[in-house]
C-alpha cells in the first residue's frame, strides 16, 4: 500500500511542501563545501550534512541543513565569484584602451588630412588625446589597485 503524504495546509509553508529536486540538492552541496572551505564547517560536520542533503525529500529539509551558515556570506566571499569580477574588470580596462586607441588613430588621421589639405600645421589632437588619456588612466588605475590587492 503506498502511502501519500498529508496536503499541506494552509498553516504549512508553501516552502515547507516542495519536494526536492536534484538541483535543489547539488546548490545546497556546493553552499556546504563553500561553507567548509571558509572555515565555516568542519569536515565531519560537512560530510554528515552533504550526505543528509543527497537524501532530503522537502526543500525544507534542505533550509534546515543550511540555518546556522551565512550563505549570503559565503556567496559574497566566493573566490570563483570574486575572480570572475576581477576578471570582468580587467577587460573593461582593456576594451577602454582600445577605444582610446582607435580614438588618437582617428583624430591623428583627420589632424594630417587637414594639415596636408589646408597648410594649418596646429596639433590640436593634443587635446582630445589628453582628455581621452586622463579618462582611461581613472579607469585603469582604481582597477589595477583593486586587481593587485586581491591577488
Amino acid at each position: 500500500m503506498i502511502v501519500l503524504p498529508a496536503t499541506p495546509t494552509r498553516t504549512t509553508s508553501a516552502r515547507t511542501a516542495l519536494r526536492a529536486g536534484d538541483r535543489d540538492r547539488d546548490r545546497t552541496a556546493s553552499h556546504l563545501g563553500q561553507a567548509l572551505s571558509q572555515g565555516y564547517l568542519d569536515l565531519d560536520e560537512y560530510e554528515r550534512r552533504v550526505r543528509a542533503a543527497y537524501v532530503a525529500a522537502t526543500r525544507a529539509d534542505l533550509d534546515a541543513l543550511l540555518a546556522d551558515v551565512p550563505v549570503h556570506r559565503l556567496l559574497r566571499d566566493d573566490p570563483s565569484r570574486r575572480a570572475a569580477s576581477r576578471a570582468k574588470a580587467e577587460l573593461s580596462v582593456r576594451l577602454h584602451l582600445a577605444a582610446y586607441a582607435l580614438m588618437v588613430v582617428t583624430v591623428l588621421t583627420v589632424w594630417l588630412a587637414v594639415a596636408l589639405c589646408g597648410g594649418t600645421w596646429y596639433f590640436w589632437p593634443v587635446w582630445p588625446i589628453l582628455g581621452a588619456g586622463i579618462g582611461v588612466l581613472a579607469h585603469a588605475i582604481p582597477v589595477r589597485l583593486a586587481t593587485a590587492g586581491r591577488r
